[in-house]
């Protein structure tokens, strides 16, 4: 095989290949075999057709499509490997000479025109200082944990006054676009202060009483009408206020069974804020580097994936002529893509270790947030070739874990801060390592699956076909091997 690549843009190559007829040779002796076993030759039993009866009465042309496309993966993917390029998605081929089929032409020449990785160079990590917040646990921090606390402990006591902030009402509701009704709900609950349903509900829903009923407009939340403005009507048929426990030592023994005294509780609370804001660190810390490297690793981005990306994803919708969503789509796509090339290369300089075990928790975790059975969802996954992306993104969380732990991390103060809590250290790896023992190869593969014939050069495949019985060679004799 031979092989050119021509650069298009920074992220698209164009392969030149030529492959021998010697090297299709297993392809096409498969492909022979193949189409005797699918056409009836009058002389021949089924399968015992030689290669020359078969090129008379079929074509040979039959035989060389199906031997081209049965070999152009393996022949794409040693075109890719030969020429050191890292696709993605996949690739566009041209079959451009077929050997016997063109004219004067002896190999068989195809170009395939791919995207690819663009070079990533990832500054040293260990010269990266990301900054945090102070884990600082303040007063006002302590009494809003009790409240917090507080507030779970609570009943809801119904009231004969209007509404007010914090006040739970039971509400009918109901939504119109022009004069037509096209939601209604019933016994819903609803924290005013809360605003978690619609714009204005707050306001409409302060000041009134059991039995009252208002109107007000907002934008629809979601469903075919979301972002539409619609007359809403709610009614009020409960209104209740949360009643509180008395602050005292019998509060704090009912809200833990670890302490007598109130003290007591907000000494275990401070502990908590401080655990959780301690958390919190490794999160912002995370999010800190990432945005630290997507403002100073400079890189093209490969626009040919983003195109394909948006327009699936708006076919998917039906939104095609949409120009104002397909900004939206694009702008998400491109982030997206850019910082999974960005984890790619980092995930290369730090090389994390996938186990099998964390790949099946991984998985776990998957399943319970899609609400599918975990042996339904893995064996989708596997069936569906997802596995390998699910993969690739626990590579990529792993690889900022690992990130993290070669750059210096410090608080607003200035003061070291210890992360290993929460994303690991070398020396729990290596342990981890030495008792998991297989791990998966998260390298990337140049091989992209062909799913479609790169090829059709005949109007008719052989299946089941009867050969014609004209200008044959075939014995009289049946062949009796």
């Amino acid at each position: 095989m031979k092989s050119a690549v021509e650069n298009l843009d920074p992220t698209r190559v164009k392969l030149s290949v030529e492959v021998p007829m010697d090297d299709l040779k297993v392809h096409m002796d498969a492909a022979y075999a193949e189409v005797a076993q699918q056409v009836n030759i009058p002389g021949f039993r089924r399968g015992k057709a030689p290669a020359r009866i078969i090129d008379q009465r079929v074509g040979r042309p039959v035989v060389l499509e199906r031997a081209i496309n049965a070999a152009m993966p393996d022949l794409y993917t040693q075109a890719v490997t030969e020429a050191d390029v890292k696709p993605l998605g996949q690739p566009d081929i041209e079959i451009t000479a077929i050997p016997g089929v063109t004219e004067d032409e002896d190999d068989l020449k195809f170009t395939a025109v791919v995207d690819i990785r663009p070079d990533v160079t990832i500054p040293d990590l260990s010269t990266l200082t990301v900054t945090v917040d102070d884990v600082e646990v303040t007063e006002e921090d302590v009494d809003a944990a009790v409240e917090d606390l507080r507030a779970g402990f609570g009943t809801l006591v119904s009231v004969d006054r209007a509404a007010q902030e914090g006040d739970v009402l039971t509400i009918d509701m109901s939504a119109k676009v022009g004069e037509e009704e096209i939601d209604s709900v019933t016994g819903v609950s609803y924290e005013i202060g809360s605003g978690n349903m619609l714009e204005g509900m707050d306001e409409a829903l302060t000041g009134l009483s059991e039995g009252e009923t208002t109107t007000f407009t907002a934008p629809l939340a979601g469903g075919e009408h979301a972002g539409t403005d619609s007359e809403i009507t709610v009614t009020a048929t409960a209104v209740k206020e949360r009643e509180l426990p008395e602050l005292d030592d019998e509060f704090a023994q009912m809200a833990s069974e670890e302490v007598d005294t109130l003290e007591e509780l907000r000494g275990q609370l401070r502990e908590e804020v401080a655990t959780r804001k301690a958390s919190d660190q490794a999160v912002q810390a995370r999010d800190v580097l990432l945005e630290q490297l997507e403002e100073t690793v400079e890189f093209p981005t490969p626009n040919g994936i983003v195109e394909d990306e948006v327009h699936r994803h708006l076919e998917a919708e039906g939104r095609l002529e949409d120009d104002e969503h397909r900004d939206e789509v694009t702008e998400e796509t491109t982030k997206v893509l850019r910082r999974q090339l960005l984890l790619d290369a980092v995930a290369e300089i730090v090389d994390p270790q996938i186990s099998q075990d964390e790949l099946i928790q991984y998985l776990l975790r998957m399943a319970q947030q899609s609400g599918l059975d975990p042996n339904t969802f893995i064996s989708q996954a596997d069936s569906s070739g997802q596995i390998p992306m699910y993969v690739a993104e626990l590579s990529r969380n792993k690889a900022v874990a690992l990130a993290l732990r070669k750059a210096k991390v410090v608080d607003a103060s200035g003061n070291d801060v210890d992360l290993s809590e929460y994303i690991g250290s070398d020396e729990e790896d290596a342990k981890a390592a030495e008792a998991a023992g297989n791990f998966i190869d998260v390298t990337d593969d140049a091989e992209e699956a062909l799913d479609d014939p790169v090829i059709d050069v005949v109007e008719d495949d052989a299946e089941e076909t009867d050969a014609e019985e004209t200008d044959t060679d075939a014995p009289e004799e049946a062949d009796e091997d």
